[in-house]
């Protein structure tokens, strides 16, 4: 059995369903709203390459490593990007959130925190999660930030750690948070989400 099962988690107006094919054109839609597959710290799919991106994606959830997730805003049905459980170590009750990445129009609104309060609470409140982790990119400052915000403390760097899109090896800052830090780190994202809304 698999450690995440199939499920929709829905939100002060945003969903997140399990991503499919069916999600292809939104996906390309959500990417093209800022070119951010110009970005070079980041995953985002190519517009030729958003079925590829969902294909390895669901081999990926296949395997029990990644369960990517759809997005979504619940009024108009938009696709507004993407974000992913991964490294999922169930012997240690333990996932990463990442593979994360929204259309520039909706950075910086409540659908980050949304999504992390979301999969935060679906980690630890229904998964039985211990530790719930992040990765990103030593020159990704925006999603470092991103990353602080949610309460998430930084466990270090792993240097020459992977390769980026564009061929240079990055180093890779780690962050984590513990079943016992989540209930105030959700009082504060609540707290912040409604003081922004």
């Amino acid at each position: 059995m698999m450690f995440v099962q199939p499920v929709t988690l829905r939100d002060h107006g945003l969903r997140l369903e399990p991503l499919a094919l069916a999600h292809e054109d939104g996906l390309r839609a959500a990417a093209a709203d800022g070119e951010l597959w110009t970005l070079r710290v980041t995953s985002v799919p190519e517009p030729e390459n958003t079925r590829a991106y969902i294909e390895t994606a669901l081999k990926m959830r296949e395997e029990g490593h990644r369960f990517a997730f759809a997005v979504i805003d619940d009024a108009s049905d938009r696709v507004l990007g993407s974000t992913s459980y991964h490294d999922i170590v169930p012997a240690v009750q333990r996932v990463e959130i990442g593979w994360t990445w929204y259309a520039r129009s909706v950075q910086r609104s409540h659908v980050n925190t949304t999504a992390k309060l979301l999969m935060m609470g679906h980690a630890f409140d229904t998964l039985g999660c211990r530790v719930v982790g992040w990765r990103t990119d030593n020159y990704n400052f925006a999603s470092q930030r991103a990353i602080e915000r949610l309460g998430a403390q930084k466990d270090g760097v792993l240097r020459g750690h992977a390769l980026r899109r564009d061929g240079t090896i990055r180093d890779t800052v780690m962050y984590s948070m513990t079943a016992g830090e989540w209930p105030e780190a959700r009082a504060q994202l609540l707290y912040l989400r409604g003081r922004h809304g």
